[in-house]
């Protein structure tokens, strides 16, 4: 039995309080790393001890977001998201007040659990609660966190652990989420499913094995001095994993995640064929603050203010995203952008530290402006023809997707800096080169443009309903 519709006053402030916690979530992931050189002073210990803790919260999200659409429809939308929240804030002043790694460790994992929850159910709740003719709009508002944060988190994060201590990049969850779960039990609807199925324990280890193994090995490729070949190890077991839990969904009656959503044309899309668009794209937050630091001799500061330029490119074209999808309608637009995107990413190997700032600053722009649509096109396009009953298992599938592609992105820029060192045959411990960026670039550029072919063969209406190309199809 459904929970009665939700105010519709209501309604329109639902993508603005889950766009806050999506914020507080993402915001965490990325600015922890410019932390962990002042976290293993405090600590006693090397850096690369707390990459545990990185580790430990990306196997927690992968273990906990394909049950998250399962237990929402048993305890309500409301509850989980309510829960989450809680949770998420607790484990945050644990990291905070935490004296040493195992107990920082056991905090991320709590964190982990909490953001599992947090982030598939809270975009559950807003698809299930807006209209179509509005979820362009909504969508786009929930995406500008994932997109926002990993640009301005490092600059974030550096300017507190220069000025302050790391503790405060935890502690400071706290007001935020006391705030939001007083609003939370104010305005959000407790949405449940209609039916009651049966928890699929096969389904949830098999997914669970799917994203560890590939979360794991894109965390090994990210560290410096790890051996590549076993992180595409991990990389290729969590692929051999995702394709027998495929086969077992498709013919279990109640599946954790249900790859049925996959026969509606636009939501397959966007999880294939934007898979691959993430992952290019994903690449340059990783490769970007190491051309500026290793390549160009930056501080992490300064790199981080240049990134700034890439935050400003997001946010500008937020403004612009819902009239540009509903001129020119989302396959022309997906065509025009990721061939953009590719153009751009493949520039920014091409710097140097002779290149004017103008210049560098423009590349990085165009790239946030490019990233911001490619990626809220996506997000829109995804819900736009899934039917309300299946809404559920298209939200648990796509955080799913989103989750690995984020960790495969950071996986392939640092495989390929690495291929890059290997064709111009330096020495094993020497630092990267800008020939070397340029390579990695020019690999994540190319993957990018090879995802052009997906969107080509989209139909030309794709996302009429939700208002793409609604005025274009009318006129004629």
């Amino acid at each position: 039995m459904t929970a009665r519709l939700p105010d519709p006053s209501h309604v329109r402030w639902l993508p603005y309080i889950v766009a806050a916690t999506f914020f507080m979530e993402y915001l965490d992931t990325t600015v922890v790393a410019t932390a962990l050189p002042q976290m293993a002073r405090s600590f006693g210990v090397g850096p690369n001890s707390l990459s545990l803790g990185m580790t430990a919260y990306m196997l927690a999200l992968a273990i906990f977001i394909p049950v998250s659409g399962w237990v929402a429809d048993r305890c309500g939308s409301r509850t989980v998201f309510f829960g989450a929240i809680v949770v998420f804030t607790l484990a945050s002043v644990l990291c905070g007040v935490s004296q040493n790694e195992v107990e920082f460790t056991a905090a991320r994992v709590l964190q982990g659990v909490g953001g599992a929850m947090m982030v598939p159910v809270g975009r559950l709740i807003v698809v299930r609660s807006t209209e179509k003719s509005r979820l362009m709009q909504a969508i786009s508002t929930i995406t500008w966190p994932a997109i926002v944060a990993p640009v301005v988190g490092p600059p974030i994060g550096g300017f507190i652990t220069t000025y302050a201590s790391w503790r405060w990049i935890f502690l400071l969850n706290v007001p935020v989420g006391i705030a939001v779960l007083a609003v939370v039990a104010a305005l959000v609807p407790n949405l449940r499913g209609t039916d009651r199925r049966p928890l699929d324990v096969v389904g949830l280890v098999l997914s669970g094995a799917t994203l560890t193994s590939t979360l794991y090995g894109a965390e090994l490729a990210s560290q410096p001095g790890t051996k590549p070949w076993g992180a595409l190890g991990f990389v290729a077991a969590g692929l051999v994993f995702g394709f027998i839990a495929f086969r077992h969904a498709r013919h279990h009656p109640h599946p954790l995640i249900d790859v049925s959503t996959l026969k509606v044309p636009t939501f397959s899309v966007t999880v294939v064929t934007g898979s691959l668009t993430r992952i290019g794209i994903g690449a340059v937050p990783y490769l970007m603050p190491l051309l500026f630091q290793i390549g160009f001799g930056l501080s992490a500061f300064k790199s981080g203010l240049l990134l700034l330029a890439s935050a400003l490119g997001n946010l500008g074209m937020k403004a612009l995203t819902t009239r540009i999808l509903r001129r020119f309608g989302f396959r022309m637009v997906s065509i025009v952008d990721v061939a953009v995107a590719g153009v751009f990413i493949i520039a920014c190997g091409l710097l140097t530290p002779a290149a004017p700032l103008a210049l560098v600053l423009i590349v990085v722009f165009v790239y946030g402006v490019a990233r911001s649509m490619q990626f809220s096109l996506l997000a829109t396009l995804a819900y736009a023809d899934v039917p309300q009953p299946q809404m559920n298992a298209a939200s648990t599938l796509w955080s799913a997707a989103a989750q690995m592609t984020i960790g495969l992105g950071i996986a392939f820029g640092a495989v390929s800096l690495r291929l890059g060192a290997l064709v111009h045959g330096e020495e094993a411990g020497r630092p990267f080169t800008l020939d070397d960026f340029r390579l990695a670039f020019l690999f994540a550029g190319l993957l990018t443009f090879v995802s052009v072919l997906g969107y080509m063969r989209m139909a030309h209406d794709a996302g009429q309903s939700v208002g793409g190309g609604a005025r274009r199809q009318n006129a004629s």
